[in-house]
């Protein structure tokens, strides 16, 4: 029989089992949380997507609607973008005063160019003094709250950060590490190295190491922790169309020998309208709810016979009573599907990562950060 892995400390607060979701834009809203920690029963620690420090101090009406959380969500789990620890320090004391969250993670792995080319994400870990600057501000400002950070590798295999961004956390009071097995250049290409998770938990004992990237399935996460030693999984790509696998991940964590969950199709899209009615409920308009479902569409059906026009529909309607006929024209009987469990999402790699003028001469020298690189919006 599989052993159970130990839980996850951070802070005050204990994470049983070591499961986390990953923050993603546009995704790990309310109501896809909703549907993992259900999945889950209620295990596991689920965190909201990236959410932009100047427009949370500015209270960006979209911004304070990304920050709702469901009631049952315990702990609340904010991640922040920033790259001023001024406004970094803001945003984390208006957390903690206003009592809008209990544990912050701070976000140093987005390589997509409109967060990069600003100094941010997984750019910003190569300034090693703005690093630190941003780590004790938020620290000093979240009081009782932890804080957390999530970072990559670096930005390419030339400029590799991991490790001394993995010191300062260490240093500044950081209370775990996350991991993503690949530089910014890489994207969401190739394999991730889970040696540099086996190197960073060498290298930083004192705390946490959380390992992402390539977990497609529980046996994926377990053997993870087994190779790398780490503390803990985050999963991304992996739940994309497939909440139920934090039923696998907590079934696997605690040493229970059970059946991959395997729904039907008919299963699949009971859960598809599911999620879907709750985004409308969250948005407080079923049509914006279904609209915003679209781009689950396709990870939710990958793999079935479902035809390219049916795909096409789905992925166009504006209500519940119009995605559940288009779902019900289906051969629901349909098992899960052959392989649908490996690798979905974004695959692309080996980009040029845009920088700030001059990012890389210096790895000291913040010149060049300023307030404009704090989007006016959230989400990376």
């Amino acid at each position: 029989m599989p052993t159970p892995v130990p839980p996850l400390q951070i802070g005050p607060h204990t994470v049983r089992p070591p499961v986390v979701l990953a923050p993603m834009a546009g995704i790990t809203n309310a109501p896809f949380r909703t549907l993992c920690r259900e999945f889950s029963g209620g295990k596991g620690l689920f965190v909201s997507e990236m959410i932009t420090t100047r427009a949370l101090v500015e209270r960006n009406e979209k911004t304070m609607q990304l920050i709702r959380f469901d009631a049952s969500e315990k702990p609340r789990s904010i991640q922040l973008y920033g790259v001023d620890p001024a406004t970094v320090g803001k945003a984390v004391r208006m957390i903690a005063e206003e009592d809008l969250a209990d544990h912050i993670d701070l976000n140093f792995g987005c390589p997509v160019p409109k967060v990069t080319r600003k100094g941010g994400g997984s750019a910003l870990p190569y300034k090693r003094h703005l690093l630190r600057a941003i780590l004790r501000e938020a620290v000093s400002g979240a009081g009782d709250l932890p804080v957390t950070m999530k970072m990559r590798k670096g930005i390419d295999d030339d400029h590799i950060t991991y490790l001394d961004a993995g010191r300062i956390a260490v240093e500044e009071g950081v209370t775990s590490i996350a991991l993503h097995g690949r530089t910014a250049a890489q994207h969401y290409g190739g394999t991730a190295d889970w040696d540099a998770i086996a190197r960073l938990k060498e290298h930083v004992p004192e705390i946490p190491v959380l390992g992402n990237g390539d977990v497609w399935s529980a046996q994926d996460a377990l053997r993870m922790v087994r190779e790398t030693g780490c503390d803990g999984v985050v999963v991304g790509r992996g739940c994309l169309g497939r909440p139920w696998l934090f039923a696998d991940l907590v079934a696997a964590f605690e040493g229970r020998h059970e059946d991959v969950a395997a729904p039907s199709l008919r299963e699949v899209a009971d859960v598809m309208v599911r999620h879907a009615t709750l985004l409308g409920e969250w948005a407080g308009d079923e049509s914006k709810g279904v609209v915003d479902f679209r781009k689950h569409v396709a990870w939710y059906l990958k793999g079935f016979a479902v035809g390219s026009e049916m795909r096409k529909r789905l992925a166009v309607t504006s209500s519940l009573a119009e995605l559940r006929a288009g779902l019900d024209e289906l051969d629901l009987g349909q098992p899960w599907p052959t392989g649908a469990d490996g690798p979905r999402g974004r695959t692309s790699g080996n980009n040029r990562v845009v920088l700030p003028d001059g990012w890389l001469k210096d790895p000291y020298d913040c010149a060049g950060v300023d307030e404009e690189a704090e989007q006016d919006t959230s989400g990376g």
